[in-house]
């Protein structure tokens, strides 16, 4: 069935020709506007000007990788909240972490099989289309301001900047304090119930939010998930 599709376009960019052209033949063929672009630089052109609705990005490129275009990429504001999903050959955690890190919202494993893409972009932006639980736009805790229009935590007078997905996690946890999140709460509500992370990913990113802001704020449920701490 055809979802979400024939108003949405989809900006591709992987360095090889057979793959832009399989992705091109499979997502048109699913109603989609398809646009595409063979390295991270001519991306970033390209995006700027077509505005896609949902951008693929291969990791491993020439002139520029997809971590590295996705960083730039969520640096400007027309881009901050378009879906991204990172292609790759590769499957270790490192590369998949990192992909997610600087902004990705799925990860793709190459050989790709055409239903599972479809599933996946179908995915993606029906977690767009959601509506926020809350019309909160800055939230107050211990010494912390969290705002959600400049994506920025001050603690105290020192501004910390998070990557997205890490903000999305503290904001998520901070709505409801004392509210324990189980993890597949948290992969629901941040990624979508039909995207699929690798294991270690929610600890990384609870993890490194210990590191930039504290161990006082979030805590550990054995067990069951996390929860901020008020």
């Amino acid at each position: 069935m055809k979802e979400n599709t024939p108003s949405k376009k989809i900006l591709i960019v992987d360095d090889e020709p057979d793959i832009l052209e399989f992705l091109q033949y499979n997502l048109r063929k699913e109603g989609f506007v398809v646009v595409t672009a063979p390295d991270g630089k001519q991306a970033i052109t390209v995006a700027e000007r077509e505005l896609p609705d949902l951008i693929i990005l291969d990791i491993m490129m020439p002139e520029m990788d997809g971590v590295e275009t996705c960083r730039l990429l969520r640096s400007h504001k027309d881009f901050r909240d378009t879906p991204v999903a990172f292609l790759t050959a590769r499957d270790e955690d490192f590369s998949q972490i990192a992909a997610l890190d600087v902004g990705g919202d799925d990860y793709i494993t190459k050989p790709i099989k055409p239903r599972v893409l479809i599933s996946r972009i179908q995915a993606l932006l029906r977690r767009v289309n959601r509506t926020n639980e809350s019309d909160l736009e800055e939230i107050r805790l211990h010494d912390l301001v969290i705002d959600k229009q400049k994506v920025l935590v001050m603690k105290g007078k020192l501004a910390v900047e998070l990557p997205r997905k890490e903000f999305e996690i503290l904001w998520l946890l901070a709505t409801k304090p004392g509210r324990v999140f189980t993890r597949e709460e948290i992969f629901d509500k941040i990624w979508g119930a039909d995207v699929i992370v690798g294991n270690r990913t929610i600890d990384v990113h609870i993890r490194k939010l210990r590191e930039r802001l504290g161990e006082e704020y979030i805590k550990t449920v054995k067990g069951i998930g996390y929860k901020f701490d008020f």
